[in-house]
């Protein structure tokens, strides 16, 4: 199925992080928890009468506005000024969330390396002020961190300190965190059966907790556990429900990247007619996104599915709705892909007139 290829691996991260509000999605399907804005403002960013200290603060807040608007190369600016400046006066504390933003800066940026360094820093502060939220932050940082480098032992270690402190601390959303997370690694590794049991009990807390957007993050995530493992009857039932969740949220783009994986599902199994709906759906959203690259791919998918149950007729039009596409978007490649298709297509109807033009248009290309 040269278009309908699987995209499960999809990354979806949940960094622990201090109190338990969201932030917005930043990349790759990042759920963060951001500080509480209302109740510890006041207490994170206090104004000391110190100058160093009043400047630092006010460098640590830009810092967060800038991450939370997803500026991150001047958050990072902000918060490595604001890190300094505390050193400078001695305030542990303060240090301590500004490394944690910064690994958070870091992860976002796909720094992994650097997020391990700020993390371990922070860790190193914290043995003459332990501190159980700023030590499970540090560790999910680490965690996924680790994950990302394909060190998935390390990974494992630093999650599992995570959850059980999450667990000494009775704090849900992190435990749904990190039991995803931990779910996550064991998938990467390869071991689907233990990151299923990880993200069932993620599922089960994040459902208790309502939270629609962690729930549709979980679901997503095990519909890709189980699609890994070739069952896709269950990735179909997890997959449907987390794009019924996405559509509430009005997540368009988590939506489409489930309903690829949703057409993918049916057409192993040979329901072709159920993949074409769906990937019709994502043709759609792709539309409304005025995602080119996402409108190419459904329409590939779409002229192949088609192609499965017969319909030439239909499968050639959508593999010159692909070539008008490329050759709009210039894409040489998806250009010549779609000429080939056309040509087996017309063959397949007996339209060998058609056929040999499209081959002329590829060897044209060549």
């Amino acid at each position: 199925m040269s278009n309908g290829e699987s995209n499960h691996r999809i990354k979806s991260t949940f960094p622990v992080q201090l109190p338990a509000t969201y932030l917005k999605q930043i990349r790759r399907n990042t759920i963060t928890h951001e500080f509480d804005q209302n109740a510890s403002q006041e207490e994170l960013l206090s104004q000391g009468t110190n100058e160093q200290l009043s400047e630092a603060s006010k460098l640590l807040r830009l810092g967060v506005q800038q991450q939370q608007a997803g500026e991150l190369l001047p958050a990072l600016k902000s918060l490595q000024q604001a890190l300094e400046l505390f050193r400078l006066v001695g305030d542990i504390q303060q240090q301590e969330q500004a490394l944690s933003f910064l690994a958070l800066v870091a992860y976002a940026s796909g720094d992994y390396k650097s997020v391990i360094s700020y993390s371990i820093q922070c860790l190193a502060l914290e043995k003459t002020t332990p501190d159980l939220l700023v030590q499970m932050q540090a560790l999910s940082h680490l965690g996924n961190a680790y994950r990302h480098l394909n060190e998935h032992n390390k990974a494992i270690e630093y999650l599992e300190e995570c959850l059980k402190i999450t667990q000494k601390l009775q704090d849900k959303r992190s435990q749904v965190a990190a039991l995803n997370n931990l779910g996550l690694v064991y998938k990467a590794s390869g071991n689907f059966t233990r990151a299923i049991a990880y993200q069932e009990q993620s599922l089960e807390i994040v459902q208790e907790l309502q939270d629609n957007w962690g729930i549709e993050q979980v679901l997503k995530n095990l519909g890709n556990a189980w699609y890994a493992l070739d069952n896709y009857p269950k990735a179909i039932a997890y997959y449907e429900q987390c794009v019924k969740i996405a559509r509430s949220l009005n997540n368009a783009r988590s939506a489409s990247q489930v309903l690829k994986n949703l057409g993918n599902a049916c057409y192993a199994i040979g329901n072709y007619a159920k993949a074409v709906i769906y990937y019709e759906e994502r043709l759609q959203l792709a539309k409304q996104l005025k995602d080119k690259r996402s409108e190419e791919q459904s329409l590939g998918s779409l002229g192949v599915a088609c192609e499965a149950l017969g319909d030439y007729t239909k499968a050639i039009k959508y593999y010159e709705e692909r070539l008008l596409l490329a050759r709009t978007i210039k894409d040489r490649r998806i250009e010549e892909q779609a000429l080939a298709s056309l040509k087996v297509a017309c063959y397949a109807l007996g339209d060998y007139a058609k056929a040999m033009q499209y081959q002329q248009n590829t060897s044209t290309n060549s």
